[in-house]
């Protein structure tokens, strides 16, 4: 696919004016979703659960959230954020029998429609606007003047105008302002999967645990392995973030940086390399996704003990007692 990116003379919000857009879940993506389409002069109900916690929010940004058929009703766009594994009975006891012909579908992550656990009638649009960063980052960006880049993607074109709703959706919410990239469903979740699984979290999570168990087993303080293995990661990360490898290899030590060169590609070796593509060939096949909805529906009972056993490990306690001495990073401790 040759890249296309669109900005905001090439996504006017004209497409959403004057009518009505539900958003169901009021949490990460969908309050800043919310919010800055409100801002953007376009009309915003809300589906939010009673009593909780986000629907007190929705109502304190000064929302009337309501039950999923309510927010639908006459909406040109219904917005669904709500997290992966519950959209398919929602959208099954809920959504569906509420829609109408010629109402479009949008999501902000690709999975439920990629690997056909959602499936829309055809007289429905489906289509995608995927923020490149959490929700508050949505959020605060929009409120500064600017915006966080985005995806885009139609899986479903009833009524001739897929592409222009969704990009009027991106333009709302200040995508348009940073660009927004054209891909596919098929592209965003499977690469978003491989990025989070191989790299961002289970990859970077797993690497900082094995050299802060290399330190202490060798019989360094904890202290010191806490800072060099996971402390400075944002170090790294942040001068990655500005200006890519090249960088942060400007930034560190002439000793940093032949060390980088050298040693860590003895750490990625062919094996990690063949262990990324097998992870990725789970994701692709459907393999993945089956195992995590099975995992949700017998009770996450895999989950909770990897997590509780990761949540108690010596990295993390460690962690929870230097943070301490650190007033300046505004700890967060679950």
């Amino acid at each position: 696919m040759a890249l296309k990116i669109y900005y905001e003379k090439d996504a006017p919000i004209d497409a959403l004016k004057g009518k009505k857009v539900a958003v169901i879940g009021y949490g990460s993506q969908g309050h800043a979703h919310s919010l800055n389409l409100r801002d953007s002069g376009i009309e915003v109900v809300i589906s939010e659960l009673p009593g909780t916690a986000n629907y007190k929010i929705a109502q304190e940004h000064g929302f009337s959230p309501t039950d999923i058929k309510t927010a639908m009703n006459g909406a040109s766009l219904i917005i669904i954020t709500l997290p992966d594994v519950v959209q398919a009975k929602i959208y099954e006891d809920y959504i569906q029998p509420n829609l109408v012909a010629g109402q479009a579908l949008g999501f902000c992550h690709g999975f439920n429609i990629h690997f056909k656990y959602i499936s829309v009638p055809k007289g429905n649009n489906v289509v995608m606007i995927a923020p490149k960063g959490p929700g508050h980052l949505v959020r605060s960006e929009f409120q500064k003047g600017g915006g966080v880049p985005c995806l885009v993607a139609v899986a479903k074109d009833a009524t001739g105008d897929a592409l222009k709703v969704a990009l009027a959706w991106g333009c709302g919410i200040g995508g348009a302002r940073a660009g927004i990239i054209k891909t596919t469903f098929k592209e965003e979740t499977e690469t978003d999967l491989f990025g989070e699984q191989a790299v961002l979290c289970g990859g970077l999570s797993s690497l900082i645990k094995a050299g802060f168990d290399t330190l202490v087993a060798a019989g360094y303080q904890p202290e010191i392995a806490y800072f060099e293995c996971m402390h400075e990661v944002k170090l790294i990360v942040d001068l990655m973030y500005q200006g890519g490898l090249s960088y942060m290899r400007y930034s560190i030590s002439d000793t940093a940086e032949y060390g980088d060169l050298t040693r860590g590609p003895r750490i990625i070796t062919a094996k990690t390399r063949a262990e990324m593509k097998k992870i990725l060939k789970e994701i692709t096949s459907g393999k993945f996704a089956k195992e995590w909805m099975a995992e949700h529906r017998t009770g996450l009972k895999k989950f909770n003990k990897l997590y509780q056993k990761d949540h108690n490990c010596k990295l993390e306690k460690v962690g929870r007692k230097l943070r301490k001495m650190m007033k300046w990073i505004d700890s967060k401790e679950v």
